[in-house]
């Protein structure tokens, strides 16, 4: 696709859905919008959003990412058309992998909006929050009102609602206060002077660097200076930060947390004022950061497929998963055997065939398609899958699995269930394995056990992996983590092949007594230990020391932190599950 085309009509009559993408939490799309963006042909998005919504746009879709920044460096390149007015959006096409491609578009966002709209294409518009609170969405709306172009609004969550909830800062109480909403960036005097003079909460959206200005119109326009207010950063993400002060100490309060004057000055917030804002009780209402991770950045040495449950789970927990594969997947060296398995499937020698991983139904998918062959060729064979990701890839692929374990997904749990040959149920008393060249006996021994005939085959063969880009491996060795999740010993001695050993304030996290053992091999100190052999019990495991951790901290009077936010050199306790 070159830069500036957008793909072909999907209908004579184009549609404009103007969209809500709420205040940073991807979980905070509605129904509407993910119906919407599933059907997009083109998908105009703000840049802070663009991930948001990116994730429920079909495969396919032009995504446009807008720029209101007009110093930013799209891309290199001349400029197409004319140049928009002061602080109108800039343009920039990009293919679905989120890489810029080409010269930027430079035009304003209506007219790109109603030019693919008046081709036949279902553009989805997505700004931040909702719709009817963006000036330039509303712009958007009357030129197409104008234009005649058809439009819907589907609406969002407004941050100025959402990120107090997830600060833990109702805006009502009992006796229904009065709530007014303010943009210290457009606010006129008028406006100070009426919020002023009001003795209700009111919601103040700024920027940290302006929010000492802010708190400062409304002593002006007649609030005490001891009236309290929350001011919450990066609200509804696991980067969220609250501070509790008063408008006469909120300066104070916002150097001491060292992040004035600095860089990130420029981050909106919203900030809530007033006696009855329940700012008080924040400590008892504040669900979203007191997650036992909250703001942990957690290294997993997995690949983003194979990681793909495990860092829903620990999202779940507030924590930022950062996958890092640690292992690279190659053909066998002798590929002879892996071709008569294949062949023996379609000429009836197996009854089963057992995928254990993702990479053994790529394998086996690979060496279908070279053959000629599809999903058909499993007729009349019974397929076994150990875990959810096993299981999507073979879905994908047009299999349905037989058997899936029913309880932990390993090889023991699959042998769990795994019925005994029958010689008068099973014609066949053969198996086919197709798995990694350093993966355990212990599946073939229990099958065999069962009765069975096994074809251990080598369908791949796991090699280190690249190392990380020096960003991450900086992080790993300088304490840039809170926690590593070990899964295998393979992983450890891989992780600190290609990156090195985690820093000492790392908390070290491991599936099992052999992993663990690997772990102290290399020097570090392990902290937690999964009950059993199983990823989410790990995950379950690192929550339960990040919730002691916290209850200790809050105990003892000290700030809730960080692992990685410890000074550096300080002595830590060990503290094994």
């Amino acid at each position: 696709m070159s830069p500036t085309t957008l793909p072909a009509a999907g209908s004579e009559h184009g549609h404009v859905t103007f969209l809500g993408a709420g205040p940073g939490d991807p979980g905070l799309l509605t129904l509407r919008a993910v119906e919407a963006l599933a059907h997009a042909d083109v998908l105009v998005a703000e840049h802070e959003v663009l991930d948001v919504v990116r994730a429920h746009a079909r495969s396919g879709v032009a995504v446009v990412n807008t720029d209101s920044d007009p110093s930013a460096d799209l891309s290199s390149g001349p400029a197409q058309g004319p140049t928009p007015g002061a602080g109108a959006p800039q343009l920039t096409v990009v293919d679905s992998a989120s890489t810029t491609v080409g010269v930027p578009v430079v035009r304003d966002a209506a007219h790109l909006v109603m030019e693919a709209a008046r081709g036949g294409r279902r553009v989805v518009r997505a700004v931040s929050g909702d719709p009817g609170l963006d000036a330039y969405a509303a712009e958007e709306m009357l030129a197409c009102a104008a234009a005649g172009v058809p439009f819907e609004v589907v609406p969002g969550v407004a941050a100025a609602v959402g990120v107090p909830a997830y600060a833990g800062v109702p805006l009502r109480d009992a006796e229904g206060a009065d709530v007014r909403f303010v943009d210290a960036r457009t606010a006129s005097d008028r406006c100070w002077t009426e919020v002023g003079a009001s003795d209700g909460t009111v919601v103040v959206s700024t920027t940290l660097d302006s929010m000492a200005a802010a708190a400062g119109e409304l002593v002006s326009a007649g609030r005490k200076p001891d009236t309290p207010l929350t001011v919450t950063v990066a609200g509804t993400t696991t980067r969220q930060r609250t501070w509790t002060a008063t408008l006469g100490t909120i300066a104070q309060t916002l150097k001491q947390a060292k992040v004035l004057p600095s860089p990130e000055g420029a981050r909106p917030v919203i900030a809530v004022v007033g006696e009855r804002s329940a700012a008080a009780q924040r400590e008892q209402l504040s669900w979203f950061e007191s997650k036992p991770l909250f703001g942990w950045k957690v290294l997993v040495p997995r690949t983003k497929e194979q990681a793909a449950s495990l860092s829903d789970q620990l999202r779940s927990y507030g924590a930022v998963p950062h996958e890092v594969p640690t292992i690279a997947v190659e053909p066998p060296r002798t590929p002879q055997q892996m071709e008569r398995a294949v062949k023996g499937l379609v000429t009836g020698r197996y009854e089963w065939i057992a995928f254990t991983s993702v990479n053994a139904v790529k394998a086996v998918r690979e060496k279908f398609e070279e053959y000629g062959l599809d999903a058909r060729a499993f007729a009349g064979i019974k397929v076994a899958a150990v875990g959810e990701q096993t299981a999507k890839a073979l879905v994908a692929f047009g299999v349905k699995p037989d058997l899936v374990p029913s309880g932990e997904q390993s090889a023991a749990g699959l042998l769990e269930d795994w019925p005994p040959y029958d010689p008068v149920f099973d014609p066949i008393d053969r198996v086919f394995l197709p798995r990694a060249d350093i993966a355990t006996e212990t599946l073939v021994a229990g099958l065999i056990e069962l009765g069975w005939e096994v074809d251990d085959v080598t369908a791949y063969r796991t090699v280190r992996a690249s190392p990380p880009p020096a960003e991450t491996r900086e992080a790993i060795k300088g304490g840039g983590f809170d926690a590593v999740l070990f899964t295998s010993s393979s992983t450890v001695r891989n992780l600190v092949g290609i990156a090195g050993k985690p820093h000492n304030v790392t908390v070290i996290a491991c599936i099992g007594p052999a992993t663990a053992k690997t772990a102290e091999e290399h020097g570090l100190r392990v902290d937690v230990m999964a009950p059993e052999p199983s990823v989410h019990k790990l995950a379950e495991a690192l929550a339960d020391f990040g919730l002691r951790r916290r209850a200790a901290a809050l105990e003892a009077g000290d700030p809730v932190t960080r692992p990685s936010e410890r000074r550096p050199g300080a002595r830590r306790r060990r503290t094994t599950t």
